[in-house]
């Protein structure tokens, strides 16, 4: 892996944050197996390195949205199990079951269409059943009797090998439900009907219904395996939790300064003339905008850290630059390295409070990083690697 890139906009991911955020989520869940959720390029981390590196880190599964994104990580050389949590046209039995991938069986309808194809293509399609517990997203309704007949004759489906059951718990972090009783009803729901389906006769291989902010909340209730998510990477699922495991933030975003220049009394700044200024101020033009991911809502809320220095946003955020009020902050130039968000010196800005800053989560800003910025993987201190995905 090539170790250039262009310091214009680039997004550093600490592989040893990784690694630790893994061993730290494992011991506070009593050792039990892992399955590592890297679906949205490992949540715009890179998802070839960072997979490597969870891998070597001792995961027992992966899990992806897609299709397309298992086979990614089969191309990658990858030969633990992958787990597919949405839907994958039923057409792609065979693909599914040639390149030993797990696909999610939610629905009668899908079940029937899947385990249809699979008899066609002559294959059998290894499936975990997901059940809903009140996401109210996929799964048969956990709640409902009827659902959960569905659910084992799907089961029993020849051309569907189900090794798994699973569910998803909405507000596992405490939002919606500060107490945990909604959470804790459904964990109960969960293991109940579980019980119920082995009771008529299913075996399940593995059963598993935490997620990273169920993991740390509701240890016990682990089960056979837990799916970490955002949680490998260093960001607490919500701020009640933060604190709760040590995890350490994997990556941070880095920029550079393209211009400085004083402007007066009376001159506007950026799209809309929004400001206008009142007095002197030193104005840093910096490489990154809506098209590289930085939320255009950041307009004149948003800052960044300059020498450890905050530096506000000056105007509407472009597609491909913005303006920071530099004034007062000595040493700003042209290649002057700006972080967006991360370490500054002694000043840190966490990704969760610009996210806040904009009224939306960390996860959606470290997800939406544009393929223009590459990400620059750090090991021991020391540049491993290079993900450019245009260069």
């Amino acid at each position: 892996m090539s170790l250039d890139y262009f310091k214009r906009i680039w997004a550093e991911v600490d592989l040893d944050a990784v690694a630790h955020n893994a061993a730290a989520l494992k011991a506070h869940i009593g050792n039990k197996p892992m399955m590592a959720v890297v679906k949205a390029d490992a949540y715009g981390h890179g998802v070839e390195t960072v997979s490597r590196t969870l891998a070597e880190a001792g995961v027992a599964h992966f899990a992806v949205s897609s299709l397309s994104e298992a086979m990614q990580l089969r191309r990658f050389g990858h030969t633990l199990p992958v787990l597919i949590l949405g839907y994958t046209p039923p057409e792609c039995a065979a693909q599914l079951a040639e390149n030993r991938l797990t696909q999610t069986v939610y629905s009668t309808r899908y079940a029937t269409a899947l385990a249809g194809a699979a008899a066609d293509a002559g294959v059998t399609v290894d499936c975990h059943i997901k059940l809903d517990v009140g996401m109210g997203r996929l799964g048969f309704r956990a709640d409902s009797d009827a659902e959960m007949a569905d659910a084992l004759a799907a089961c029993r489906l020849a051309g569907l090998h189900v090794t798994g059951v699973f569910t998803h718990f909405p507000s596992a972090d405490g939002d919606g439900d500060p107490q945990g009783d909604v959470t804790r009803g459904q964990i109960d729901l969960f293991t109940r009907r579980v019980a119920q389906l082995e009771a008529e006769g299913v075996a399940f291989a593995v059963r598993h219904c935490c997620n990273s902010a169920a993991s740390i909340a509701f240890a016990g209730a682990a089960m056979d395996m837990v799916r970490e998510g955002v949680a490998l990477y260093g960001l607490a699922p919500s701020p009640a939790l933060d604190g709760v495991v040590d995890l350490r933030p994997a990556m941070q975003l880095k920029t550079v300064v393209s211009m400085v220049k004083t402007l007066h009394a009376g001159d506007t700044v950026s799209y809309g003339r929004t400001v206008t200024l009142t007095g002197d101020r030193r104005v840093a033009t910096v490489c990154i905008g809506y098209a590289d991911g930085y939320p255009r809502a950041l307009s004149g809320k948003g800052y960044m850290l300059i020498h450890g220095r905050k530096a506000p946003i000056l105007g509407r955020v472009c597609m491909d630059q913005l303006m920071l009020d530099v004034t007062g902050i000595d040493g700003v130039e042209m290649g002057t390295e700006v972080t967006v968000f991360g370490r500054s010196g002694d000043a840190m800005l966490p990704v969760e409070q610009v996210a806040a800053l904009c009224g939306t989560i960390h996860y959606e800003l470290v997800c939406v990083l544009g393929k223009r910025v590459p990400r620059v993987y750090v090991q021991n201190g020391k540049t491993v690697g290079v993900t450019d995905y245009i260069g």
